[in-house]
């Protein structure tokens, strides 16, 4: 049975690994606009300025790229053991954690297909120093004054050897709903986007071409507005950020976007999906299929993987 809607409250952070902590520091600090935040052992934490929390993202020193851990907050302590109930019961035990500053204990689990999400209720609100303290007190943090200036983490895209299974136990173990997906003519689901919130959508399912389990398509950040996304692609060739794809509009969920590498070889996307909501109680899950990804984005621009190619649609 499917949880009740609101046990997540929302994303709360992600972790990457990269094999150049420095260089990915520099990257989210100087051309994303993220605030260093501390350090513990081979991690540094950084926070975008719109976050009440201690941290947004964790880079880890490892020798490959990757996503890391997932945490997920809740909605109150509650609803934190009533997801550690449902996810023991369902057979995807996990073990309990303290090791992240700013956040009390961490219930670490994975999905079917490997990937980290760890759910955690106690959080301590960020208080800015004096030189970061905002003009105006509804917001944690002064808006930076260089790079792109993202305001938060928006969203993850997983890559899964089976979507279905991992969007599933989104759904019935941690209460997301799914808003869009695509279905290939055999009737396989290939892709799906779902939501905590009122967002219409926090998390991805793509499927991975190469049958591999566990590995990551994109962590992305939001960004005020369109114009935000084509700033940000004009200072990405003044300072050498490759950019893989965009500034263009996706078809799925609509979002501006731009991808781009950060130096640890993690992609990154850039985004502006702050004016799309799903308020309707009842939203229809939207199927696209096979033939109407083909077309492309939502202007034609080609998407990055073909399916003609690997066997799988091009990610939305």
């Amino acid at each position: 049975m499917t949880p009740p809607l609101g046990d997540i409250a929302h994303i709360g952070h992600a972790q990457l690994f990269t094999p150049d902590l420095d260089a990915s520091v520099a990257f989210f600090t100087d051309y994303l606009g993220l605030t260093v935040n501390g350090s513990q052992g081979d991690s540094v934490h950084l926070r975008t300025y719109d976050d009440y929390e201690h941290h947004s993202l964790v880079l880890t020193a490892r020798a490959e790229p990757g996503l890391g851990r997932l945490a997920l907050r809740t909605s109150s302590e509650e609803a934190l053991q009533r997801r550690v109930a449902a996810l023991e019961e369902a057979g995807r035990a996990g073990r309990w954690v303290e090791d992240e500053p700013g956040i009390g204990k961490l219930y670490v689990t994975t999905d079917p297909d490997g990937h980290e999400h760890a759910l955690y209720w106690e959080s301590e609100h960020y208080r800015a120093p004096d030189e970061l303290r905002p003009a105006l007190k509804n917001q944690p943090q002064a808006k930076p004054n260089r790079g792109v200036g993202v305001r938060r983490l928006d969203h993850v895209n997983f890559l899964a050897a089976d979507v279905l299974a991992n969007a599933e136990f989104q759904e019935h173990l941690l209460g997301a709903r799914p808003t869009e997906q695509i279905r290939l003519d055999s009737g396989r689901i290939a892709a799906r986007w779902l939501t905590f919130t009122d967002k219409s959508y926090d998390v991805v399912y793509t499927e991975d071409w190469t049958g591999s389990s566990g590995r990551l398509h994109h962590i992305a950040f939001a960004a005020d507005t369109r114009e935000d996304i084509l700033r940000a692609a004009d200072l990405a060739i003044d300072t050498g950020v490759f950019i893989e794809t965009g500034p263009h509009k996706h078809a799925i969920q609509q979002t501006f976007f731009l991808y781009v590498y950060e130096p640890g070889g993690n992609r990154i996307e850039l985004c502006n999906p702050l004016t799309r909501l799903v308020l309707a109680p009842d939203w229809p899950l939207i199927t696209w299929t096979e033939a109407e990804r083909a077309k492309g984005q939502a202007w034609g621009l080609r998407t990055i993987e073909s399916f003609h190619t690997h066997g799988t649609p091009p990610v939305a």
